[in-house]
């Protein structure tokens, strides 16, 4: 396989996690009498320019269907995040009513519509059905299209070139990285601005966040990978901010390289020597991350087989991509986790794919009254924990396994 970057051949292997489906292809229980499609889960590093990636076994048409299942709405911290950054880059910008702010990947429309509640012109691109139709009933206009640089010379042909691009957990999520960049450099004002985030590969190693590694994440980010990508196609990174949404992210600026004005932070330099220094930029880093991750999935197995032995009830809560991943790494089955709950309704009544576990709505575990629940989407753990404050009351407890087992 070579880079999706750089073109590099790929020879230094950063995890293997065996085979999973989908990690968003929920099942229907019609769907439970017939086979599911597998692929290999293997991730690679390019050691020319650092980018970790997947290897490519399907398309993504694929991994990104209609009936997409995954709704940022469905947590008010997110939101809030959403929230928090319109108003700061509206400030930070100068964006009023005259500005245009393009989200790609704009699910269902819980940033954009705190731009039109400042007045500001908004536009979604969102490429699923199921999410760009919730976004359309919040009055956004959203096409539903894959970005890249053919969209983005159509845009700037109807006039709608852009002043803010904003793309959260997503530049991860596309195959042909450099048309995906190339394109916010194509749809920006001469002085407008993109921001990025993702997940920071630095935290994902740190804190043994393999989970987060499923086959719609095509890409693990470095800040030092990301700027040479954009540099190749066009933009120019001015402005680096750390967040903590996803387990820690990265909040990247970035201007066309021909016309950006921005003065560059010195927050950039900064974190590019703290990558340095930890190793990102050497082979034996990323070698460390499969032994954790073999660690954490025995932990869990483990727990499980403990607590039936003892007759105690577990549930899951959260039916995420990265629970998802952590189940069929581990072998976890209903065996062992009987059922999850999951606040979205689209997910109530399906099944995860790979372990078949049922989801429930949340009033499962009223009713249920488990001794355990085992958090799968953990970088939600302390507003999972306010929301699910009430198992305190026959003794139950919380359960996450990630960076290790806790039980509180």
């Amino acid at each position: 396989m070579k880079c999706r970057h750089c073109a590099s051949e790929l020879t230094l292997p950063m995890a293997d996690l065996g085979s999973s489906p989908p990690s968003n292809s929920y099942l229907t229980e019609k769907m439970l009498a017939a086979p599911e499609t597998w692929y290999p889960l293997r991730v690679l590093v390019c050691t020319t320019c650092w980018l970790a990636q997947t290897e490519d076994f399907a398309k993504r048409d694929e991994f990104f269907s209609d009936d997409y299942a995954y709704f940022s709405s469905f947590s008010s911290s997110w939101l809030s995040h959403a929230k928090a950054y319109v108003e700061a880059m509206a400030g930070r910008f100068g964006l009023g009513t005259d500005s245009l702010v393009v989200e790609v990947a704009s699910n269902d429309g819980y940033l954009l519509q705190y731009v039109l509640q400042h007045g500001i012109g908004a536009l979604g691109v969102e490429p699923t059905k199921s999410t760009a139709d919730a976004s359309r009933a919040k009055g956004i206009e959203t096409i539903e299209d894959f970005f890249g640089v053919a969209l983005a010379k159509r845009l700037v042909a109807e006039g709608r070139s852009a002043d803010l691009t904003a793309a959260n957990n997503v530049l991860a999520h596309v195959p042909d990285i450099n048309d995906f960049v190339h394109g916010f450099a194509t749809v920006l004002k001469e002085n407008g601005v993109s921001t990025f985030e993702f997940p920071h590969l630095m935290r994902l190693m740190d804190e043994s966040q393999f989970d987060t590694i499923y086959h719609e994440h095509y890409s693990y980010l470095s800040l030092t990978a990301v700027q040479r990508i954009f540099a190749a196609n066009g933009l120019n990174v001015f402005d680096v901010e750390e967040v903590s949404t996803h387990g820690g992210s990265l909040r990247v600026f970035a201007q066309r390289s021909d016309t950006g004005k921005q003065p560059v932070s010195d927050r950039v330099a900064a974190m590019l020597e703290r990558e340095q220094a930890a190793g990102m930029a050497t082979p034996d880093y990323y070698r460390t991350l499969q032994p954790r991750a073999e660690a954490i999935a025995e932990e869990l197995v483990g727990f499980l087989i403990k607590a039936k032995a003892e007759g105690k009830t577990v549930a899951g809560y959260g039916a995420a991509a990265k629970g998802n991943t952590l189940m069929n790494f581990a072998g976890v089955r209903s065996h062992l986790l009987p059922w999850v709950v999951d606040r979205n309704p689209a997910k109530s009544g399906k099944f995860l794919p790979g372990s078949r576990i049922p989801i429930y709505d949340e009033e499962r575990i009223r009713a249920e009254k488990p001794d355990f629940v085992v958090i799968l989407p953990w970088n939600l753990k302390q507003e999972v924990i306010g929301q699910l404050s009430y198992i305190r009351e026959w003794g139950g407890q919380f359960v996450t396994a990630i960076p290790s087992l806790a039980v509180q």
